[in-house]
């Protein structure tokens, strides 16, 4: 998903393997980026172009005129088995696939206007309904159209535009009486029924509150930094000679403080699953669902009805609006590159992204960081000085001036020492480019190299010149038209980059039916993004941070009370709570390039050697911790208790197995056997396992599971109020603090009171950490 499909980077491997010793050397002990670019772009053939061309064509993004009808049938079968959710999915994929101002795009906009009336989604129906009229929808429909919009119209309470559309349809009715018989009494008998409902509402004072958004995620910086935009005046940048760049604290800072709240520079929907083209309609169009088909593709918003992009039928937004943006931007370049793109995975994508994201800022300064102080007649040439070298030159540190010492700004920084969330500071983001091994360089240097082959050889101008609306500023010196080289290598510098500087943007995803009084619940990845100032938090495995995303805008909170003159922390990835530290320092080490040494780090190893907490064995006398290799013994001085592992990890078999029958019974709707068996797994987990174990957790969330399918509230809050200890003890403070506040508010608001009303909403099966 991030890198290249597995073919090409086979295909590229083994083409490493089979070039001259003599050039791996050259390549391999290159100096710069420049000269990585420069010499394995020299080595781009037409057959490789031609390999990743037939890779390319695996993927449907274009449209085809013979898939709207596929998937509007397919569409309807849903809609007739009351599964409108899949009936939406199914009409937007086949409006993705329409040409703008047809008949089919007019009539699946129509279809999914119905499915959406059905989901009680009536303002986006009313949308679709007018995307359906402006893109010519057959006149002998619009009668039932039009009857769909006044239903909407008065369930939403504008009784004035209902009464409106009624009289339009009436005299329509009366004006073209094409009708047969029988269409036209079921219409009158339609209409007779929303004017009564439009007199019944006028009857009443109903009031339609507006959807309230979540205060807590709405929350903005209280005081913003003058130094570091999108970051709260509670912070400050500051260098450390080991660690580079950081962030640390200006003041005492309270738990729950936001930090940062910062839009991304740039981010790139992740597709998930893409399957490759294959023969046969059924697999040719594929009708499962994936990020981008729920998601739009530049604002990152949830939407069950996306419009698409014009030229192709992959990209997806939000609204019209945002489509307009994207296209802007950067879609009309990308547009018909969607295959190629999708081959060369999302840092590719991201990479291309953010050069043309550059042409919209301050155009001198991002020429001089590309191509370094040279005059404008030997910009693009190879000879000239190279852009590693450049970029050695504006790095920091210090620099002479009319004989005198210049203590340039941090990296990142312009030269007032503002850090903002621009170019310049995703440029100065590391690429960690003599840690990379010389076949991953290769790999992404010819991958790179091919996307600009193809940018070129389709002469899209619109990489290196203003687009025809966006703002002046967008215009790059002509003489950049002439040269893609020194773009590839800012393209090849933002791909290493991303290995250690992507941020996974997040999201929580139900699974499961929503008619379960019991919901299941999910993190998933949904997109991949560079925010400038989250990349200057340095890593901990126990961190005083925890970040969450709403849509591209990623947000900081303290975890845990920070003192001032402390270092903020945030966890890449590997946390102690979740592995072990050798396991925690080879990801680190491999992904990351460094040796970690936090608190917890330090700790653990010092610490007598013993298994994770979620593993361990606890003694059936005194429940203190077990601990040894083939025969544990107990961790309590005073007591004698000794076992051996393969005993212990026999009765660990048998009990997984007891709760996978338990689990069983619960999906089968057994639910008081499915209790008796849980509850006596519970009884064996704690005569052996540790209280932190995650069995003990799992049956913990089970019972939960049934107690409150059942409606036994107090049961269930207590195993809840179990797991909020269990969380507690082995998650960050910060997720356990989220954990403990979705059990309070399922306490108080998933069994309400008679004079409360439920909420509506089911409690998560299982926490992410």
């Amino acid at each position: 998903m991030d890198l290249p499909v597995d073919e090409w980077k086979s295909y590229l491997f083994q083409k490493w393997s089979l070039l001259p010793k003599s050039i791996q050397v050259t390549i391999s002990t290159a100096e710069t980026l420049s000269d990585v670019f420069l010499h394995t772009s020299s080595l781009l053939q037409s057959e490789d172009e031609m390999f990743l061309k037939r890779l390319s064509r695996g993927y449907l993004v274009g449209k085809d005129p013979n898939a709207p009808l596929f998937y509007r049938e397919k569409g309807n079968k849903k809609f007739q088995e009351k599964d409108y959710m899949g009936a939406t999915v199914l009409y937007s994929k086949g409006v993705s696939h329409s040409r703008p101002n047809t008949e089919d795009i007019s009539l699946c906009y129509a279809n999914r206007s119905a499915a959406l009336f059905h989901l009680g989604q009536y303002e986006t129906c009313l949308k679709d309904i007018i995307r359906a009229q402006m893109h010519r929808y057959p006149e002998r429909l619009q009668p039932k159209l039009m009857l769909r919009k006044a239903d909407c119209l008065v369930t939403l309470g504008r009784l004035q535009e209902a009464s409106e559309t009624i009289s339009d349809l009436e005299r329509n009715l009366a004006a073209n009486p094409t009708l047969a018989a029988s269409q036209f009494q079921i219409l009158q008998r339609t209409l007779s029924r929303l004017k009564m409902k439009v007199q019944e509402k006028e009857n009443l004072t109903e009031t339609f509150p507006e959807a309230l958004t979540k205060a807590f995620e709405d929350m903005d910086l209280r005081e913003e930094n003058e130094q570091i935009s999108s970051a709260s005046s509670s912070v400050s940048l500051c260098t450390d000679p080991l660690k580079g760049r950081c962030l640390i604290a200006t003041k005492d800072i309270l738990p729950g403080e936001l930090l940062v709240k910062e839009n991304a520079f740039v981010s790139v929907l992740n597709p998930g699953e893409m399957p490759p083209l294959c023969h046969g309609l059924e697999s040719k169009w594929d009708t499962r669902v994936t990020n981008g088909d729920l998601y739009c593709h530049r604002c990152l918003k949830h939407t069950l009805a996306p419009v698409p992009c014009d030229g192709c039928s992959y990209a997806k937004y939000c609204s019209q609006e945002c489509m307009q943006q994207a296209w802007d931007l950067y879609h009309s370049v990308e547009c018909s590159l969607g295959g190629l793109l999708l081959t060369l995975g999302v840092f590719c994508h991201v990479a291309l992204r953010s050069t043309l994201l550059a042409r919209f800022e301050d155009v001198d300064n991002v020429i001089r960081k590309l191509c370094g102080e040279i005059s404008n007649k030997d910009i693009c040439l190879p000879e000239s000085k190279n852009l590693m070298q450049t970029l050695s030159d504006d790095l920091g540190g210090e620099s002479e001036e009319n004989g005198e010492t210049v203590e340039t700004p941090i990296p990142g920084c312009d030269i007032n020492g503002k850090y903002e969330n621009n170019y310049n500071a995703v440029f100065n983001l590391l690429p960690h480019t003599e840690n990379h091994s010389p076949e991953h360089k290769f790999l992404c240097a010819l991958s790179v190299s091919a996307l600009c082959r193809q940018l070129e050889a389709a002469s899209l101008q619109t990489l290196t010149t203003g687009l025809k609306s966006s703002p002046p500023k967008a215009a790059v010196a002509p003489a950049l038209c002439q040269e893609l080289h020194i773009w590839g290598v800012a393209m090849l510098r933002h791909v290493l980059q991303l290995q250690c500087n992507a941020q996974a943007v997040t999201t929580i995803q139900q699974t499961g039916s929503n008619d379960n009084v019991v919901t299941n619940s999910r993190q998933v990845r949904l997109a991949t993004g560079i925010f400038p100032v989250v990349s200057l938090l340095n890593h901990s495995c126990s961190p005083n941070t925890s970040v969450s995303f709403r849509s591209t805008v990623a947000s900081i909170r303290a975890s845990e009370q920070i003192g001032k003159g402390q270092e903020i922390l945030h966890c890449y990835g590997p946390h102690e709570s979740r592995m072990g530290v050798a396991e925690r320092q080879q990801k680190l080490r491999s992904q990351y390039f460094f040796d970690c040494n936090c608190p917890a780090c330090q700790n653990e190893k010092h610490r007598p050697a013993a298994g994770p907490r979620w593993e361990a064995f606890c003694c059936n006398r005194c429940r203190a911790l077990m601990q040894g290799a083939d025969v544990l013994s107990c961790d309590n001085t005073s007591c004698t208790e000794a076992v051996s592992r393969d005993h212990l990890v026999a009765r660990l078999r048998d009990l997984q197995q007891q709760v996978g029958k338990a689990r069983k019974l619960l999906r089968n709707g057994k639910l008081e056997r499915a209790i008796q068996l849980l509850l006596g797994c519970q009884r064996e987990a704690e005569s052996f396992l540790s209280a932190e174990h995650s069995v003990v957790g799992e049956i913990e969330d089970d019972l939960a599971q049934a107690y409150a399918t059942l409606g036994m509230a107090r049961a269930f809050i207590f195993c809840c109020g179990e797991q909020v200890c269990l969380v507690g003890s082995v998650m960050t403070p910060a997720s356990a603090g989220g954990f403990f506040f979705l059990y309070r508010g399922l306490a108080k608001s998933s069994y309400p009171s008679p004079e409360e009303s439920p909420s509506g909403q089911g409690s998560p099966r299982a926490i992410q950490c």
